[in-house]
């Protein structure tokens, strides 16, 4: 291979890498909503004959839970390729809240206290960060990340006992898809006040109020 294919090469590799793993999460969004769309349909032929606290249960265990399942994964991604996974969202609150299509699903989706897909990944990303901050996560983890206070130089004198973490320098949105870099920025959002609960009953409880505010207001 001559020196100039393999320039060529090596200058189209970043591309198809991120290319790839954009028609994988594609694929794989595709196949949840189409799964969710299917109990769906259920749920709403026997909406009538349950009361809505337990049509909520139902789609709780079919619908959101399909949702979250490693959702992580799917940080960082271009707002239009999870939205297929939203309109699902959207569509269970209707069926829960007996809505019809033209209605207006926010004030459902607030009624039912439930966060935004895209929130619903910064929250499992931040609970991530939350038992490592907190020193219950796998050894794995804390290698992924470092936390400012923990550096020297101009870091430790901008931030002395700061919370926040060290962001790595990426060249490509691909690796910002990456752990090491998505769930740092995910916990350098939260308010300082966040960082400082060890309690993981109370961490969830705040972390959710927190994101839900920023969604709604």
């Amino acid at each position: 291979m001559t020196p100039l294919v393999t320039q060529h090469v090596k200058e189209r590799k970043p591309f198809h890498l991120t290319a790839t793993f954009s028609l994988l999460y594609q694929t794989h969004i595709s196949k949840v909503v189409s799964c969710c769309y299917h109990q769906l349909r259920r749920i709403r032929q026997v909406r009538r004959h349950v009361g809505q606290d337990f049509a909520q249960q139902l789609v709780s265990s079919f619908i959101l839970s399909r949702i979250d399942y490693c959702n992580s994964l799917l940080s960082c991604l271009p707002r239009s390729t999870i939205q297929p996974l939203q309109r699902v969202m959207n569509a269970a609150a209707r069926v829960i809240m007996n809505l019809w299509l033209r209605d207006h699903v926010k004030p459902a989706l607030k009624q039912l206290y439930w966060l935004p897909v895209e929130q619903r990944i910064t929250y499992k990303l931040c609970l991530f960060m939350h038992h490592i901050h907190a020193k219950r996560a796998p050894e794995y983890l804390p290698d992924c990340v470092s936390t400012v206070s923990a550096l020297g130089g101009r870091y430790r004198l901008r931030s002395t006992g700061s919370a926040d973490y060290v962001l790595p320098r990426t060249r490509t949105k691909c690796r910002e898809r990456g752990f090491s870099y998505c769930g740092q920025a995910a916990w350098n959002t939260l308010p300082s006040n966040l960082h400082d609960i060890r309690d993981i009953d109370k961490f969830r409880k705040r972390l959710k109020s927190v994101l839900f505010d920023r969604a709604y207001h």
